[in-house]
């Protein structure tokens, strides 16, 4: 009977502690927001891609490539799914499929998610948003209504700046001669790098003693990120006409270029590409080991989505703004390293870099039709 007593006691005791633990835990459950929970728990993070794959050496992979790295640092799930379109259906659609699958961080490249993300925030309001160049908004015309809700991240970079840096770059390498720009479709982030290069030509002409031009034929819009045809075509012409290097902000497209003057190099032709968004050095790379990427006007897609993962997983996840990831922060300019730059070409590079962070340099993110003839 005693040893009876003895054990009903101690059942009592233990119980009475598992309730005391699950109170403890209730209490701070109720007063924890979700990036606390975010700390604790495995962040499942999932991303829709643009148009493009998931390897296009451009803006996919840059956002893939910092989700990823998440995934060593910081102990998450990855995970990505390609739409079978472009249209807000079909991003909303995968972006329903990741949330069902619990993955509550998506993270989505470029302006085309813009309407998709405008209506996802709302409708899953314990997921986070992460929405790269571009703002939630619901598309009507002539003027949309923008909205960056508390469980989203509009983040845009200074691409002007990058174009800006590459321009100089490539006209204190080249010093004289023609020069060339293909875009893919003529939106606010692909324009910015245009205009951008233009000025920091204009400006290695005024200032460094260069003597290079951008004429209006070689200043040409695609109009997608994937048409690799296109963009070999549209290199070929502009090298025929005497181009030494073309700027390539345009995806896919861009591939074509840099294929193109792979080609052109193998006969001995002197042709170039600044390449985007990431260092395209690699892909320049021909069979004699050599790259015709002179350099590339890069922003650091990675660290925003990565910076964005590690924020939520700190409990620090700025919902609700709209970041631009510029010079000051390290997030745009010219690869550390650029085999095909000398010596002297990089010293001006990182005095101009330093002067654009100081702001004794600026450049204007507008079109400027006097830079080009």
């Amino acid at each position: 009977m005693k040893k009876r007593l003895l054990s009903l006691l101690a059942i009592s005791a233990i119980t009475v502690t598992l309730f005391a633990g699950c109170g403890s835990s209730s209490k701070t459950g109720d007063t924890s927001k979700a990036g606390d929970t975010a700390k604790t728990e495995k962040i499942k993070v999932g991303m829709v891609t643009d148009s493009g794959t998931i390897d296009d050496k451009s803006f996919n992979q840059g956002t893939w490539e910092g989700l990823e790295k998440t995934k060593a640092d910081l102990g998450t799930e990855t995970k990505y799914l390609k739409p079978n379109g472009q249209t807000e259906a079909d991003y909303l659609k995968e972006i329903g499929n990741l949330y069902d699958s619990g993955f509550k961080f998506i993270a989505t490249p470029g302006f085309n998610f813009e309407t998709a993300i405008f209506k996802a925030q709302d409708k899953y309001k314990d997921a986070h948003f992460v929405l790269i160049d571009g703002t939630p908004n619901d598309g009507a015309q002539p003027k949309s209504t923008q909205k960056i809700a508390d469980n989203t991240v509009s983040i845009l970079f200074a691409e002007h700046q990058s174009g800006f840096i590459a321009g100089v770059a490539t006209a204190v390498q080249l010093k004289e001669g023609e020069l060339g720009f293909i875009g893919g479709m003529e939106i606010p982030a692909v324009q910015k790098f245009n205009w951008g290069f233009q000025q920091g030509v204009a400006y290695a002409n005024e200032k460094l003693g260069t003597k290079m031009s951008l004429k209006k034929e070689n200043v040409i819009y695609q109009g997608t990120f994937s048409e690799v045809a296109a963009g070999q075509q549209l290199a070929a012409q502009m090298y025929d006409r005497g181009v030494k290097a073309i700027f390539c902000a345009a995806g896919g497209v861009g591939s074509g270029a840099i294929t193109e003057a792979k080609n052109r190099a193998k006969s001995g032709k002197p042709v170039w590409v600044v390449g985007v968004d990431k260092d395209q050095y690699q892909e320049g790379v021909g069979a004699d080991g050599k790259s015709i990427v002179l350099t590339s006007a890069i922003k650091k897609v990675e660290a925003a989505s990565y910076s964005m993962v590690k924020a939520l997983k700190e409990g620090t996840f700025p919902g609700g703004k709209q970041l631009v990831f510029d010079v000051t922060k390290d997030a745009v300019g010219i690869p550390e390293k650029n085999p095909n730059l000398t010596d002297d070409t990089m010293k001006v590079v990182s005095d101009i870099t330093a002067k654009l962070k100081d702001g004794s340099v600026k450049v204007k993110d507008a079109k400027d039709d006097s830079l080009i003839k």
